[in-house]
């Protein structure tokens, strides 16, 4: 054997193992590429906007509320319901919960019902809380959240406005429930 065909040898030896290196770095690109873009849209899935507005469908549920009612944004035939997400810790909630609870009593026997949705994680507070202030409304404890997050709601108060199944008011932050213009607005539905 001479020389020359010892490196040509070598040299074909040497371009035959290069080519699945070759192969296996560009699978490893695809698979780069597929689970970046994979990674991307699942990103992208769960930063979407999923925020209830007016006009929207009323996310479904159905509660049991404190009470012993049972209330689902479905079952009011031409009612109101106002759909009130707070908890005992937010001090906007906490204004705000004198004029909602006047608000109720003016508003009761003409077909509205406020359920207020507390958030809040410690059962003993949030039931000391109920026993110091009277409500005239429908309460319900959701310490996972999930109907607040089923609205894309994440600040406390917030409320919204249902009839027939759609949100046709939202309210972000404390509000003054009896004021004229809510008082006006919630005559103009019944």
């Amino acid at each position: 054997m001479s020389l020359r065909s010892d490196t040509l040898r070598l040299s074909r030896m040497e371009a035959v193992s290069a080519r699945p290196a070759g192969a296996i770095n560009n699978v490893l690109k695809v698979l780069l590429i597929a689970g970046t873009v994979a990674f991307l849209a699942i990103i992208g899935w769960n930063l979407r906007d999923t925020t209830v507005r007016e006009g929207d469908r009323a996310p479904v549920f159905s509660v049991h509320t404190d009470q012993g009612r049972e209330v689902t944004p479905e079952h009011f035939d031409g009612k109101v319901l106002v759909l009130n997400f707070w908890a005992t810790w937010c001090a906007p909630c906490i204004t705000e919960i004198p004029s909602l609870n006047e608000f109720q009593r003016k508003f009761r026997d003409k077909g509205v019902v406020v359920l207020a949705v507390s958030v809040d994680k410690n059962p003993e507070k949030y039931k000391r809380f109920l026993q110091r202030f009277k409500l005239a409304f429908e309460t319900y404890r959701d310490p996972d959240s999930n109907i607040s997050a089923s609205y894309g709601t994440f600040q406390y108060p917030e409320t919204y406005i249902i009839k027939d199944g759609r949100v046709v008011r939202k309210y972000i932050s404390d509000q003054n429930w009896l004021s004229s213009d809510i008082d006006q607005y919630v005559q103009s539905l019944l």
